[in-house]
């Protein structure tokens, strides 16, 4: 019995078929849907990185939260270690985001 690496992994959405499906659906050539695509991203993660929250409407909001130092402990040896203060992204799926995942439907997607 073969089991292979690919049947192991989560299915995933990247970006090149982010970009392969602007290039089908709008008909963008292949340099411009990847352009896009990078650009889109690069754009979020420039306003996260600046502290600016991100909202999409139909879709969520990404926010950074400071989270400070605490103490922790080493899972393995029981040790106490301390756990530095940091910045963290977090994701909240809209409610029409929640409704669809929770009905399995994709016909509200055209309002995204």
């Amino acid at each position: 019995m073969d089991i292979t690496v690919e049947s192991l992994e989560t299915p995933a959405l990247t970006k090149a078929q982010l970009a392969e499906l602007l290039f089908e659906q709008i008909g963008l050539n292949k340099r411009e849907s990847k352009d896009m695509v990078d650009a889109f991203f690069d754009l979020v993660s420039n306003s996260l990185v600046e502290g600016d929250d991100v909202k999409i409407t139909g879709f969520g909001n990404f926010q950074i939260r400071t989270k400070s130092s605490r103490p922790g402990r080493n899972p393995r040896t029981g040790e106490a270690i301390p756990i530095a203060a940091r910045r963290v992204v977090t994701f909240h799926a809209s409610q029409k985001l929640k409704e669809q995942i929770q009905n399995g439907s994709l016909s509200a997607t055209s309002d995204i």
